[in-house]
């Protein structure tokens, strides 16, 4: 068990995700006008049968089925005092941070339909055509398209011309955002990128990702010092690396470091209340100002554990408020692939104030 810390120990984490800070609550927070609740999932890896394509592989249907279950069922239940207290609001939504299949990035087109049909089935797309009751709002990740060119890549764009309340959609269809309750929210797929002046092959395609993310925060956003919450699917920490770094070396990288720093340049002036990620299959909760190393200043960052990957039993995902000028986060896990489960007896919060400068 954790030992909870004041309010004040929200800094550095390791990049391992390792003596990770927590935050005590009263068991009642005070109440707030219109606080944003939403949980973050990621790393679903549906997973198809090898040996009989048009079937879901029995161990990823029994995880994903439950955990699809208990974010229908958690809303209103109360939570400890170790994980701060209250209980679940009800949620605008699920944010999916990449990975809802397994198959993506392999060629057998019938697993990669199989998987993405029980993804649509779970967690539909509006609250009332699939299992989950609320919407979600999925990025893409490396195992569903890495190159941008696969089905759910395709699947995306399709579902973003039906997707309720965006306020903008990339010119390719792919990135999005929208406004929850006087915050702005922005997705942007697998890697946030590319540099104009850098023009060297990307491992991961960015597909244009950057560009929407200027041009969004812009015209969405502009001086007005709304809060911003950013999803993508890889981290950034180990692709944060010194400029210049050599060809080949960047090529074989997921996320270009220059793509990195022109990610961090372009959220420069804005109020970013939180960047959150999936990708490392572990938690990691820290502070971001650009470099490759967790820092006592800079924009509150999540990375989110593996939510119901059909190889293990340890899942977990977040649960997030914002509320009265503040991020509110706190994690529930499992340890037996979502039998029974848990809140981490801790919380983490993070000031949502409007940058200097």
């Amino acid at each position: 068990m954790h030992r909870p810390i004041s309010r004040r120990g929200f800094l550095a984490a390791s990049a391992a995700g390792l003596a990770l800070p927590a935050v005590a609550r009263s068991a009642d927070p005070k109440p707030a006008d219109d606080p944003v609740a939403f949980f973050l999932v990621g790393d679903t890896h549906f997973l198809a049968n090898k040996d009989d394509t048009a079937k879901l592989d029995d161990r990823s249907a029994t995880i994903t089925g439950r955990l699809v279950d208990l974010l229908n069922k958690l809303p209103g239940q109360e939570i400890p005092k170790e994980a701060g207290g209250g209980k679940v609001l009800a949620p605008r939504g699920v944010i999916h941070a990449g990975d809802c299949i397994d198959t993506g990035d392999k060629a057998n087109v019938k697993m990669q339909e199989t998987e993405w049909a029980a993804f649509a089935d779970a967690y539909g797309l509006t609250g009332t055509d699939g299992k989950l009751k609320v919407p979600v709002y999925e990025v893409h990740g490396n195992h569903d398209s890495p190159r941008g060119d696969g089905l759910a890549v395709k699947k995306i764009i399709d579902r973003n011309k039906k997707r309720p309340g965006l306020v903008n959609v990339s010119k390719n269809g792919l990135h999005y955002s929208w406004d929850w309750g006087g915050v702005h929210f922005v997705n942007l797929g697998i890697v946030v990128g590319q540099v104009a002046d850098e023009k060297r092959k990307r491992r991961y395609a960015p597909l244009e990702s950057l560009e929407f993310l200027v041009n969004d925060l812009k015209e969405k956003v502009g001086t007005s010092g709304k809060p911003v919450v950013i999803t993508h699917h890889v981290d950034m920490l180990r692709y944060a690396q010194p400029l210049p770094v050599e060809d080949k070396k960047a090529e074989g990288m997921e996320w270009d470091p220059a793509d990195v720093k022109g990610f961090h340049v372009a959220l420069k002036g804005y109020t970013i209340a939180a960047i959150l990620y999936g990708h490392t299959h572990a938690r990691n909760v820290f502070r971001w100002d650009g470099t490759n190393k967790a820092a006592k200043e800079g924009i509150p960052t999540f990375n989110v554990d593996n939510s119901s990957h059909f190889a293990g039993k340890q899942q977990a995902f977040f649960y997030f408020e914002l509320r009265a000028g503040e991020v509110l986060v706190r994690e529930y896990g499992t340890t037996d692939a979502w039998e029974t489960g848990a809140w981490t007896p801790q919380a983490w919060t993070a000031p949502v104030a409007r940058p200097r400068g």
